[in-house]
């Protein structure tokens, strides 16, 4: 069985809905599945947005829970670690190096184009080299941080936008984008 886990900033819009989402989703498909969230930046015990709860209702999604913060237990649960931005999947790694293999943005994740996702690994090997670098007191050459830059203007965004504090529209704005790849990732579980 298959364990994923979300990851958003505040664990009460994005990553809840995803976890709602995937839950329902894989039951009605066969996949066995165990899926949770968590956020890089709450406490424990945050209940789920309003807008969020609604919006899951109102599509026939069960949700329950509350937030929990993002640690180790969690990270080692996890088989697959998807995060809703590439800020939240920087901020993870940073704080969980040893997650790099099973940690992607969900956009990422469920991208089929092969020249961005070998643009990806570049990139991702570029930041580790920065991080090692600044470790060790150095910085990256010249032609390195040009390079850096390029693939980072190039790369499409894997960012799904943070619905929190605005409307019911915006949220489901959000919802919608989240199904649509969470669909796609039921496609490509299925399909391992």
């Amino acid at each position: 069985m298959k364990r994923i886990l979300f990851v958003c900033t505040g664990n009460t819009c994005r990553s809840p809905m995803a976890e709602a989402m995937l839950k329902e989703l894989a039951n009605k498909s066969g996949l066995q599945l165990e899926v949770r969230s968590a956020g890089v930046s709450t406490i424990d015990g945050l209940p789920v947005s309003t807008h969020a709860q609604t919006i899951l209702r109102s599509r026939n999604y069960p949700s329950s829970g509350s937030s929990k913060a993002l640690d180790g237990g969690s990270i080692g649960w996890a088989d697959l670690i998807l995060t809703m931005t590439t800020g939240h999947k920087r901020n993870l790694l940073q704080r969980f190096p040893q997650a790099v293999d099973k940690t992607f943005t969900l956009r990422e994740y469920v991208a089929s184009d092969e020249s961005v996702l070998t643009d990806i690994a570049e990139l991702e090997a570029l930041y580790t080299e920065w991080q090692m670098k600044q470790a060790l007191g150095q910085q990256l050459g010249g032609e390195e941080r040009g390079r850096l830059l390029e693939l980072e203007q190039r790369i499409p965004s894997f960012d799904i936008a943070d619905p929190f504090g605005g409307s019911i529209q915006v949220y489901e704005r959000s919802a919608d984008e989240i199904e649509q790849m969470l669909h796609k990732l039921i496609d490509k579980l299925a399909a391992l």
